[in-house]
């Protein structure tokens, strides 16, 4: 009932063998840089003001929350279009609900700059992205880098596991031990907080499928009684008989999925279901406590298509790798199929 981070994470399996380098990462905030894209160009006019700022050394509540004070606005008024970590430079977009006023932002404080200020007309509402540019620098590079290569190549064909990342746990897997006392009575008033330890629990149960599938070598095929997504899309679809030999399964355009846990929803049949229920019916602390709090069950794909991924080599032997994810998706499932 209270798994420990590495059940979470560290012991996932790889679904492309073991890792073909050693190397650091995020040694320097700015060896991690993430770049949000919009979904759509903001109009230039209304009464919503966006702001894209790089941050370095800031999470998004914290930057959020000094829009709403230096903006003499209520916090619930800025809104995000996704999360960013604190280690690392990323620009992001916020949204200020401002109508009719044109306001100075006063200087901003060491770690925030702003880059672009522009008007639109409806908010900006979490997940309005079209993706997420990631250029990251690997330092202490151990290992056959031509090996490097070929494995890119392969992930750039083929995807990787759509894993929820460490981060979604908390540090030392807190979220998971939170999460735990919430389904055994602990209240929490705060619905922010009650908020990241449900997702801890349901992120903690799609790996667990996931992993069931990737140790199968079924996380990138249809397993008979498969739910099927298409990429950027929520809409699902009963696989067939026709949907193995579908060409955009292998185009990575079309994916199986795995559960989001909670209550209603809509659940696969037959060999799907029958991988979903032997690992749920062993978290059932888990999956009882997200029906008790209402969460409506969804799916999210099991397989992650990789885009513009490239890497060179840089000076003193580090090397660039850079990609692109939808939202929702972590760059440590790209970085855990390549280095240790």
């Amino acid at each position: 009932m209270n798994p420990d981070i590495d059940t979470a994470w560290r012991s996932l399996p790889r679904a492309w063998g073991a890792p073909v380098l050693r190397a650091t990462v995020r040694q320097f905030d700015e060896d991690f840089q993430v770049v949000e894209e919009l979904g759509f160009t903001p109009e230039g006019e209304g009464e919503h003001l966006y702001l894209r700022i790089r941050k370095t050394g800031w999470n998004t509540a914290d930057v959020a929350g000094w829009l709403a004070r230096a903006l003499g606005v209520r916090r619930r008024d800025v809104g995000q279009a996704g999360l960013k970590d604190r280690h690392a430079v990323a620009e992001q977009w916020f949204g200020v609900h401002m109508p009719g006023r044109h306001p100075d932002l006063p200087p901003l404080p060491g770690g925030l700059e702003l880059v672009q200020a522009v008007r639109h007309r409806r908010k900006l509402r979490t997940g309005a992205l079209k993706g997420n540019r990631f250029i990251l620098r690997l330092r202490n590079v151990e290992g056959d880098t031509q090996a490097l290569g070929r494995r890119l190549l392969g992930i750039s064909r083929g995807g990787v596991p759509n894993w929820f990342g460490e981060q979604r746990f908390g540090i030392d897997g807190g979220n998971l031990a939170a999460a735990a006392r919430l389904f055994a009575g602990d209240k929490v008033a705060d619905r922010h907080l009650r908020g990241l330890y449900l997702s801890a629990a349901r992120s903690f149960l799609f790996n667990r499928v996931l992993a069931e599938r990737v140790a199968a070598g079924s996380w990138n095929r249809v397993l008979t009684g498969d739910l099927m997504t298409f990429s950027g899309s929520r809409s699902l679809f009963p696989a067939d008989a026709s949907t193995t030999a579908d060409p955009r399964l292998a185009a990575l355009d079309v994916h199986p999925t795995g559960p989001l846990a909670g209550c209603d929803g809509v659940s696969p049949t037959a060999d799907a279901l029958l991988v979903e229920r032997r690992v749920l019916e062993a978290h059932t602390g888990y999956t009882a406590g997200l029906v008790d709090y209402r969460l409506r069950a969804e799916r999210r794909a099991l397989r992650l298509s990789v885009a513009n991924l490239s890497w060179r080599p840089l000076e003193d032997g580090d090397w660039e790798l850079s990609f692109s994810l939808p939202p929702g998706a972590y760059a440590t499932a790209v970085l855990r199929e390549v280095i240790e």
